[in-house]
């Protein structure tokens, strides 16, 4: 049986502009929330805080893409969903797929 190799650890640039990278997150990811499922206000606190802890993690020197969705993660479960339709895990991944697309990677291949 022939195992796979895991898939390789996915390093951002090093930051030059945390607050740029933020603004830019934090009006993606509203974007991609009101397109997604339903426009309603909660998605911009939804922004604001992932934004918040992209922002914190990049000057913290965190480049590692899979970090970044861990702290996504486990920073947003204190945040209130009850109003939405999805959870910490939804934002972590859809902030994933922002930044991957945004370096020109492909979702389905990771290339």
């Amino acid at each position: 049986m022939i195992m796979a190799e895991p898939p390789k650890p996915i390093t951002l640039p090093p930051v030059e502009n945390p607050l740029q990278e933020g603004e830019w997150l934090k009006k993606t990811l509203h974007d991609w929330l009101d397109r997604e499922f339903i426009p309603e206000a909660v998605n911009a606190e939804i922004a604001e805080r992932a934004s918040q802890i992209f922002v914190r993690q990049r000057i913290e020197g965190e480049n590692d893409l899979g970090c970044l969705v861990i702290a996504i993660v486990t920073e947003m479960e204190s945040f209130d969903f009850s109003k939405t339709f999805f959870g910490e895990f939804a934002i972590a991944n859809a902030v994933s797929d922002l930044l991957l697309q945004s370096l020109g990677y492909e979702r389905c291949c990771g290339q």
